[in-house]
């Protein structure tokens, strides 16, 4: 049975997760185009780009993290 704390980074990677992370990795990609598009622009957006470029790969790494442990057991036990 896989738990949080034997769980590797390569299982994390392919487990379900929670339908929150998963919107919140949509969102972040979102944020990361949107700051690439600032990033084009002339005076301050640029450096607000790159902010909104960080938050959104931020938010998509640690969303893409997450597992839904009880999704997770269902699907061993399926096997």
């Amino acid at each position: 049975m896989i738990t949080q704390d034997n769980i590797s980074i390569a299982q994390r990677l392919v487990a379900p997760k929670p339908k929150i992370f998963s919107i919140l990795q949509k969102v972040g990609f979102g944020l990361a185009a949107v700051g690439a598009t600032l990033l084009t622009g002339g005076g301050i957006l640029p450096i607000i780009g790159g902010y909104i470029i960080t938050a959104g790969a931020v938010a998509s790494t640690v969303s893409q993290v997450a597992v839904d442990f009880k999704k997770l057991e269902e699907q061993q036990g399926n096997k």
